[in-house]
């Protein structure tokens, strides 16, 4: 037999060769005995090929008796096309120069471990021959198929996309049990977290004959009915009602008409949250021992609806006791009680507690007092120390450590801004004191620039409390900001008016001449660029260029804009025809603005100077001469303060505005002229006039749910807008009276920029034709009222899109003595607003009037107003 082969080669198992009579071993959860029975082949010195019946195995080995053999030389590995053969043998654990025995349990472990790892279909193991005690193995092994292409079946082609980059699967993987399992569980969490809970996922193989190996899955999806919550019950609760309990509950609510804006969905990671939510909404009010005994959920009668019922303990109310401070030195503990704003006798709550200690988000609590003066590595500890019956005394252990100087601030992300347009914005300067309150407003200066999204703005001071210092690195974003505008409307009796334009809000005029800046456009310096064309044809064009430079000189904000308009306004006949009835304007507005420090740093003063000329040709009655011209020469003095958010969908602040434009009093150096002798053209001829108005907006949080941060997802909160606005027109000479140029017009979309031969401001005021709640020759004395609620539907930079439901209320006068502030005309109605970075702002809102207008009976009761990059006017 030394020169002949003996092959002998099983499924699973070393076979028949190495398998006593009493062996039993169990692979991939099944007894290998109970397998069916591998062919079995032996080759004789002759070169026969028999089963094992037919031969006499006794001549070869004793099953009965173990032998010990010595693995020759490393076993040849055959099948394996993608695994590499040296882990395969590692993983085998069979190497040259082992001793086995045979049969034995070296043999059954190979086996075992190639088997577990999933790869293979088939694993053999054949002994090519023996020498003595020299023993010669070849392993086999069958892979399994790979993956060529999978599909999905039951479901949309959105969802099958969103599917995909769940499973992630890769041409090329292994088909494995676990690949298979693994998929079907990603698709039933996904369908689970969407509200699902009889999500059915089966997987159909089939051979790909265009690929080697290769298979292609067919993966069915019966994700069956999305499961509603009908009721949600609470039993035990006395302290807080169930309509308190339902409100703590953010994003488990039951299906309800009135919870528009909610899911009613069941998603279990939501409803676990919410369950924290309720013990929470208990800490509020003092019962820190509530706790929940015990919830189910169960089918409801109808339909695919469940009911919730969840049972309390509430346990007792406590209260705040005596409160001590230890360790503080730079404060008194009576400025330390102060601010902490919590006496002896109060309700307990440690939500409260830890927003009055440290996380306060006006900044009005005691460790912004400790870390707006240097001591970032402040720490406080609030413990109890004596809690007798209802009550709970407190110690608050204050480490202050040593104030904090900033060493480096860097900022990233910044891959088209420059970095001093970026440095310049900071608050936090290297070798100042930390104060975590210029950390904040210097995220608020990076995102009013308008260049990054603040939403994804980040912040890292990283302290160095070996050395007392702090480095701060910023991370930016960058986002597009330049818009084309297309813009469209109708206005002033001109018809539909065209709007074409583009505003470029980083641009870098000191690039130009740089070849390798125009990528496309020279870019990253902060300086604004707009240019707008408007017309309906020969009757109306209108041309705008406006230049902004935030930082003249670089070194100080002190902003400087240049603007240069011509507007003609005419009866769309040709000069040449000589029916010609035209109006021109020509005009400049130089602009100077300087930040303040007082009261605070919000504030901002702005002066201009304004000059318009106007060239009357052969218009009639229509306007106020027939022929001439006129000059209006202006002052211009504005006051604001704005605290606003920066975002596109602004929650918090305001932005506020007092202004005083006035023209040179010409007729004070006229004295003894008869101006009731004198023509309009002479009356006009230099335009005198002064102007006050006053604007305020205000943003305020009427939710305050929070980010969830672990799923990237921001918090969609209601939002309160508030506007108010006046405004009055007064003169130097009541013979001259009113000037005619620059009154308010209100009513309608306040498309601005249509009609405005005679300077004058355009006013919205929805849900009324334009102009319609002024005099036909303008107001002198206005005001309105707008509030508004909002609710973002998506907060994406690159897409913002909320809805609102608004109440409008103003009205205007022909002179100051009429105006009166609470006789208004007023309106509402719900509104949508798109934006889209390269477009700008979109708004559709349908206003219904509550007020008639006098000598205005034929006007709807109600209005679309659509408007394409352009917000809706105001004072």
């Amino acid at each position: 037999m030394s020169n002949g082969t003996i092959k002998i080669f099983s499924s699973l198992v070393f076979g028949l060769f190495f398998l006593s009579s009493s062996a039993q071993i169990k692979i991939g959860g099944e007894d290998s005995t109970k397998m069916p029975n591998p062919i079995t082949k032996v080759t004789t010195d002759t070169g026969k090929v028999a089963t094992v019946k037919d031969i006499d195995t006794s001549k070869v080995l004793n099953l009965a008796a173990p032998k010990e053999y010595e693995i020759a030389q490393e076993p040849t590995v055959v099948g394996a096309q993608h695994m590499d053969v040296a882990v395969l043998l590692l993983i085998s654990g069979l190497t040259k120069g082992d001793k086995i025995e045979v049969p034995g349990t070296k043999i059954t472990a190979a086996i075992k471990n190639i088997w577990k790892q999933g790869l293979f279909e088939d694993v053999q193991i054949y002994a090519n021959k023996i020498e003595g005690k020299k023993i010669y193995l070849t392993i086999s092994v069958v892979e399994k198929p790979r993956l060529s292409k999978f599909t999905f079946i039951g479901i949309k082609k959105g969802e099958a996309n969103k599917l995909r980059d769940e499973i992630k699967l890769v041409r090329g993987k292994v088909v494995t049990d676990f690949v298979l399992s693994d998929i079907k569980q990603t698709i039933i969490a996904h369908y689970v977290n969407d509200g699902y809970s009889n999500i059915k996922v089966t997987i159909d193989e089939k051979t790909d004959t265009n690929a080697a190996n290769s298979v292609t899955l067919y993966i069915n999806v019966d994700r069956g009915a999305r499961i509603k919550i009908e009721n949600i019950l609470f039993h035990g609760n006395a302290a807080l009602s169930s309509g308190k309990l339902h409100r703590a509950m953010k994003d488990t609510k039951e299906k309800r008409l009135y919870n528009i804006f909610h899911t009613s969905k069941l998603i279990p990671d939501d409803y676990r949250g919410d369950k924290d939510k309720i013990l929470a909404a208990y800490n509020t009010v003092g019962f820190r021992d509530a706790k929940i005994v015990k919830d189910t959920v169960y089918k409801s009668k109808v339909l695919n609806r469940v009911n919730i019922e969840i049972t309390l303990d509430e346990g007792h109310r406590y209260y705040f006791g005596n409160i001590t401070w230890v360790g503080n030195s730079k404060y008194s503990s009576k400025m330390l009680s102060n601010i902490l704003g919590i006496k002896k006798g109060d309700i307990y709550n440690s939500s409260l507690l830890n927003e009055r200690l440290t996380m306060n988000p006006n900044g009005t609590d005691v460790s912004s007092l400790y870390m707006d003066n240097g001591y970032l590595f402040f720490q406080v500890n609030p413990i109890e120390t004596n809690v007798h019956n209802d009550t709970i005394d407190l110690e608050m252990r204050i480490y202050e450590g040593t104030q904090a100087r900033i060493n480096n601030v860097t900022v990233t992300g910044n891959n088209k801004t420059s970095d001093k347009v970026i440095m310049r914005q900071l608050r936090t300067l290297p070798g100042e004191l930390f104060r975590r309150s210029d950390v904040i407003r210097t995220q608020r200066e990076l995102g009013q620039l308008g260049y990054f999204d603040p939403e994804k703005m980040t912040v890292n001071p990283v302290p160095h409390p070996e050395d007392g210092t702090v480095d701060i690195a910023y991370g930016v974003t960058e986002k597009s900001n330049d818009q084309i505008q297309l813009s469209g409307g109708w206005g002033g009796g001109l018809g539909f008016v065209g709007t074409a334009g583009i505003t470029l809000k980083n641009f870098s005029a000191a690039n130009i001449f740089h070849k390798d800046a125009w990528r496309p456009i020279p870019s990253g310096d902060g300086e604004q660029v707009s240019l707008n064309f408007q017309s309906n044809g020969l009757p109306y064009q209108s041309v705008n260029l406006t230049f902004i430079e935030p930082w003249v000189g670089g070194h100080k904000p002190n902003s400087l804009s240049t603007t240069l308009f011509t507007t003609t306004e005419s009866n769309g006949e040709p000069a040449s025809s000589g029916v010609r009835q035209a109006i021109n304007i020509k005009g400049i507005t130089l602009g100077y603005g300087i930040p303040l420090k007082f009261p605070d740093d919000y504030f901002t003063l702005y002066q201009s100077i304004n000059y318009q000329y106007y060239t009357v040709e052969n218009y009639g009655s229509a306007f106020i001469f027939a022929n001439g011209y006129a000059h209006s020469i202006s002052y211009k003095l504005q006051l604001s303060r704005n605290s606003a958010d920066p975002n596109i969908y602004p929650t918090y602040g305001s932005n506020i505005k007092l202004s005083g434009e006035w023209t040179p009093p010409y007729s004070a150096f006229q004295h003894g002229t008869n101006y009731s002798d004198e023509t309009p053209q002479q009356l006009y001829k230099f335009i005198e006039f002064q102007k006050y108005k006053f604007t305020g907006t205000w943003y305020t949080n009427i939710t305050n749910w929070a980010n969830k941060e672990s799923e990237g997802k921001l918090a969609h909160n209601f939002v309160l807008y508030t506007y108010a606005g006046f405004g009055l027109m007064g003169y130097y000479n009541s013979q001259i009276g009113y000037s005619p140029f620059g009154r308010f017009y209100m009513g309608g979309s306040g498309l601005t920029g249509y009609s405005l031969i005679d300077g004058r401001e355009i006013i919205a005021l929805r849900g009324y034709d334009n102009g319609a709640v002024s005099p036909a020759t303008g107001a002198v004395s206005v005001t309105k009222y707008t509030a508004e609620i909002r609710y973002p539907i998506s907060l994406n930079a690159s897409a913002t899109v909320y809805l609102l439901a608004f109440i409008d209320a103003g009205n205007s006068w022909g002179s100051v003595s009429q105006f009166n502030p609470f006789s208004l005309y007023r309106a509402a109605g719900p509104g949508v607003r798109i934006f889209l970075p390269m477009f700008g702002l979109l708004g559709f809102d349908y206003g219904w009037r509550f007020d008639n207008v006098a000598n205005n009976a034929g006007m709807a009761r109600s209005q679309f107003i659509f408007t394409i990059g352009q917000n809706l006017g105001e004072l």
